[in-house]
């Protein structure tokens, strides 16, 4: 049976939610705070996360960063009626699976906890904004998540560890294949995809796949699967 953590200061939506996860076979904890929320993982291993972003003392945000040192396998979702830019700029740094808003989407809510993945976070190196979002949204259509580097600076400030790296060799900000050399010294042993539209251009590193653009997301997803497995 799957476990799932609800977290919202509203008693209500989330004995709501919970009841709905409880009818389709989850076991379900209910925390009005985030600090309740982090007393409970420490103690539970659960399936997914699922929490408001505004909360009094601890947004959601903040608490997928926190319930993440103690649990760093554990896949995110965080649901909002009111969100700034900067909180979903904040929320996406975290790699979370979803991003949803108040009135949950139920079917697209149920069918995300299900897909869910323990350690199932992907870093995601790629300059194209398109391609980027695309991508992401084949992986978490089979239950991982992805944090985005869009250049070679900003895989410094990649955070948890991801289980994989999917890794465009040219990227802003340095030569061919430095993102992938930065990514590995980082997370070292950390087994990469490549992507590339330079067929040319061998990757600076060991690599578990390389496919060239156009690709098919399928296969990628299929690529990290493999690796997830």
């Amino acid at each position: 049976m799957r476990r799932y953590l609800v977290v919202d200061d509203n008693a209500a939506f989330a004995e709501n939610l919970a009841e709905i996860f409880m009818d389709a076979g989850a076991e379900v904890t209910v925390a009005d705070s985030g600090q309740m929320a982090l007393a409970a993982a420490a103690t539970t291993r659960f399936d997914v996360l699922v929490s408001d972003m505004r909360m009094p003392s601890m947004g959601g945000a903040e608490l997928v960063q926190r319930i993440r040192r103690i649990d760093p396998g554990l896949p995110a979702i965080v649901v909002s009626a009111y969100t700034a830019e900067d909180d979903l700029e904040a929320a996406r740094h975290e790699g979370l699976l979803a991003v949803l808003p108040k009135p949950v989407p139920l079917a697209q809510m149920l069918e995300l906890v299900r897909a869910a993945r323990r350690n199932g976070l992907v870093a995601l190196v790629e300059d194209d904004f398109d391609v980027a979002d695309s991508v992401t949204e084949a992986l978490r259509s089979y239950g991982f998540s992805a944090v985005t580097a869009h250049t070679v600076l900003e895989t410094e400030h990649l955070g948890i560890r991801p289980f994989c790296g999917v890794v465009d060799l040219r990227v802003p900000g340095g030569a061919d294949g430095e993102a992938m050399r930065r990514l590995a010294a980082k997370f070292p042993g950390l087994p990469m995809i490549v992507i590339t539209a330079h067929i040319d251009q061998p990757p600076p590193l060991p690599s578990a796949a390389i496919l060239i653009k156009p690709f098919d997301t399928e296969a990628l997803v299929q690529a990290v699967e493999r690796l997830h497995a």
